[in-house]
């Protein structure tokens, strides 16, 4: 039977379920990526696991979040990483080197291989044919454990691309115009895979911007063929017999099936407080911008910046305006530099800042209150920033430069100029020694993890209770991001290794006495939430510091997959309302009461709560295995308890047979 690029590479890795959709499969992992955001968390559960050396084909850290040396904390993070790198055998990419995905793509990825990342943008690699999944740390974790990605099987969402874009008119408005249609939930639940005679006009890097911002739709995420447009990305970044040619077979079918002419294509542009929500940049026209920020991981090929700098050649930035370069890696840095388009963007009053993702996650770069910034990177929700008060637009490189000369926000089309044509180098700057590779596994014993104060180990997490009386703290509405529920930024994320310390930041957007009141239940206490809960980042901090604060259910009418999986990792209970209408029953501080619980997740996938005498009819949607790990109170104590045994048996965890795997509970 013919298939389509996605089936190839899930059939490729498959090793339990059936890849019917919505039903659970296990994915043999050959690559993984950890930042530094998550990666404490990653290295903490290996010692927590016990784990001597990645089981992976290859595994890399790298350093890109948090680079602001304002205190200690971020420097004795990246000392931790570097050993934990050293001990376990892992590559490790220094502070400065640039953003994961670019570089990762440009050094490692491989068409054909399968990879998943702490990072929800890891699906940026599906650019060059490769099934990329952002992942909580904890999957990351079990992945170098030796363990597959288990995954509910996508349906595949096929998007023909056809026609030529525009003058004016690049990548990042492909992938707007994905957002324009279908918002920040239409790609739940399924791969987004691109076809069609218009992808020869769309280069590696191009394919890139489109594959990173299908996060923001919820994808699952998004692959692209390895055709001739890939194999010559291969040959520019000096890795010409790494290539291998992945193509749709003839005649291959999609389970959902799309148009976009790329002829018709406009400059978009998405508006606060949400990448879905885009509009044509003329409907916008004239608003004032203070700030205007190009980099990231959105936008991160060297075509990105230099047409930036062909834009701004020989003019000055408008007076009001910052405008903020944040190269994506030394290579990009030197090719810039080569071309001569740093000095063009000096010239034009450019500030460049370090190689690494700094304003999109809030590490510097922060907007003055009610002040448009817009940006070339892939979120804009409410605080992201930096700035509580924020007002992020996401838009092109073009786009981003025409605001910067005019001070206000213009359709390039109406810049009194010709599109610069950017002639790129045929061979790109390679620095291979910027990345240390894994030490010898005879060596790396003898390594000791350097852990300063700030370094806290992983809590530990009891079972999930029988009989349990919860009151609900917490009330919220659609949409509600992991940056809500666990913010970023430079004044939260040096804590990222202590867990009781970054607690006292939970949900403090939306209620700051959440994280004290949660102190008065020792017991535990739930959430109610409504649609697409936990959207946006993968950081599994959304859950692990609310659980250290007693959460233990949350109930809501639908859940993000990144953030629903890692709630389950940790033993806290996602559950849908059986009845969305049920979502208005409740009122902050009621109490719910669950009666026989552990019973009910094993028999089924209906589970009732009593509320105000009454009952309340839920769901859930975990596979078997899933349910025994919540049981267990997450899937570190689960394997620890396993662990027990088998020394209790005297057996080892590679003599179990491998446990057949049950589907999941359908979505929807």
């Amino acid at each position: 039977m013919a298939q389509n690029v996605a089936e190839k590479l899930i059939h490729s890795h498959l090793v339990s379920g059936t890849p019917e959709a919505s039903h659970e499969i296990g994915l043999s992992i050959d690559h993984t990526l950890t930042q530094d955001a998550t990666g404490t968390m990653v290295m903490l559960e290996l010692e927590a696991l016990g784990l001597d050396r990645v089981k992976t084909e290859l595994s890399v850290q790298y350093v890109d979040h948090n680079l602001l040396q304002t205190d200690e904390k971020n420097p004795e993070d990246h000392h931790f990483l570097q050993s934990a790198a050293e001990r376990y055998g892992l590559w490790f990419s220094k502070p400065g080197n640039g953003v994961s995905h670019p570089v990762h793509q440009a050094r490692f990825g491989r068409p054909g291989k399968t990879m998943i990342g702490s990072d929800s943008h890891t699906c940026a690699a599906g650019a060059i044919g490769m099934l990329a999944i952002g992942v909580g740390g904890l999957e990351i974790a079990m992945a170098m454990a030796g363990d597959p990605l288990y995954v509910q099987m996508p349906e595949i969402w096929g998007v023909e691309l056809t026609g030529k874009l525009p003058d004016w008119v690049s990548a990042k408005d492909v992938i707007l115009e994905m957002l324009r249609r279908h918002g920040v939930k239409g790609g739940s639940g399924r791969i987004i895979e691109y076809h069609g005679e218009g992808l020869k006009h769309l280069s590696a890097m191009d394919r890139h911007v489109i594959a990173n911002m299908g996060a923001e739709l919820g994808a699952t995420t998004s692959v692209f063929p390895a055709d001739e447009n890939v194999r010559e990305f291969f040959n520019a970044v000096g890795r010409p017999d790494e290539f291998t040619e992945l193509l749709a077979d003839e005649g291959a079918q999609y389970d959902i099936e799309e148009h976009i002419d790329l002829s018709t294509l406009e400059p978009l542009i998405a508006k606060p407080s949400s990448p879905g929500n885009v509009v044509p940049v003329r409907e916008v026209a004239g608003e004032e911008v203070f700030q205007v920020v190009v980099g990231s991981s959105a936008n991160p090929g060297l075509r990105d910046f230099a047409v930036v700098a062909e834009i701004l050649k020989g003019r000055q930035s408008h007076d009001q305006i910052s405008l903020d370069i944040n190269p994506t890696s030394r290579e990009i840095l030197m090719d810039l530099t080569q071309g001569g388009w740093t000095f063009d963007l000096i010239s034009a009053g450019a500030r460049i800042h370090q190689s690494g993702c700094m304003g999109c996650i809030g590490m510097g770069q922060a907007p003055a209150v009610g002040r448009n910034s817009l940006r070339t990177m892939p979120r804009n929700f409410p605080g992201r920033s930096g700035t509580d008060e924020d007002a992020v637009w996401l838009c092109s490189p073009e786009t981003a430069a025409a605001a910067a000369l005019t001070g206000k926000i213009t359709d390039p089309r109406d810049l009194e100029m010709d599109y610069p044509t950017v002639q790129l180098p045929g061979k790109y700057s390679v620095n291979t020694d910027m990345l240390i590779a894994p030490l010898e596994e005879s060596e790396a014993r003898e390594v000791e993890l350097v852990k300063g104060t700030n370094i806290k180990s992983l809590p530990e997490f009891d079972k999930l209770p029988d009989d349990i009386d919860v009151p609900v703290l917490l009330r919220v509405g659609d949409d509600i991001s992991t940056d809500e529920i666990m913010p970023a930024g430079s004044r939260v994320l040096p804590f990222r290794s202590n867990i009781p310390k970054i607690a006292e930041f939970v949900y403090i957007q939306v209620d700051d006495t959440y994280p004290t009141r949660a102190g008065d239940f020792p017991g535990g206490h739930a959430i109610v939430g409504g649609d697409n809960y936990g959207q946006g980042s993968s950081r599994e901090h959304a859950v692990i510091a609310p659980r250290h604060l007693g959460l233990r259910i949350v109930i809501a009418k639908s859940f993000a997959r990144i953030h629903w999986q890692n709630l389950a990792n940790f033993g806290v209970l996602p559950l849908e309302f059986a009845h969305p209408g049920d979502y208005d029953r409740i009122s902050h501080d009621d109490v719910l009461r669950f009666s026989g619980l552990r019973e009910a997740l094993r028999n089924g996938n209906s589970v009732t709560a009593e509320l105000d005498g009454e009952p309340l009819e839920l769901r859930h949607r975990l596979s078997d295995r899933q349910v025994e790990m919540v049981l267990a109170g997450g899937r570190i104590p689960q394997r620890a308890a396993q662990n027990t045994a088998d020394e209790t048996a005297g057996t080892t965890a590679s003599d179990r047979p491998r446990e057949e795997i049950k589907p999941a509970q359908p979505e929807g």
